[in-house]
């Protein structure tokens, strides 16, 4: 069980992110009607925050919360963040915009690529655990 520890959490937050970054995205853009990109970034951008806070203590146990610490997580987290949410942007673009598919379910189909690649890059960049 301790083998899949990380695994199972990252798989509980990631949901919990997804909940959010999918939520953010329908409030924008199915209820005040803000355009799709500008929508997927509010999401992305309350997604990666909500992720940083989850993900450090939790997923990868990483309990040092020194400014310099933080700083550096934080820096590595984001950028890598910054390059998924890249990938994850020009896909809604393709997939909403230009294809003419629904917008909350290519979100979620979206956010699936996006958790692996997250993962990836937590464990091995992001965290010293």
């Amino acid at each position: 069980m301790a083998k899949y520890k990380k695994i199972t959490a990252y798989m509980v937050f990631g949901i919990l992110t997804t909940v959010v970054n999918v939520a953010v995205y329908y409030i924008c853009y199915q209820i005040l009607k803000i355009p799709n990109i500008y929508s997927t970034a509010a999401a992305w951008c309350m997604a990666v925050v909500f992720a940083f806070l989850t993900n450090k203590p939790f997923v990868f146990e990483s309990r040092n919360w020194s400014q310099k610490t933080v700083a550096a997580e934080a820096v590595r987290f984001f950028g890598c963040r910054a390059l998924t949410g890249v990938l994850e942007l020009a896909l809604m673009f393709l997939l909403v915009d230009i294809l003419a598919l629904q917008g909350t379910v290519m979100k979620i189909f979206t956010n699936i690529i996006v958790i692996a690649l997250n993962y990836i890059a937590g464990k091995y960049f992001v965290f010293d655990s």
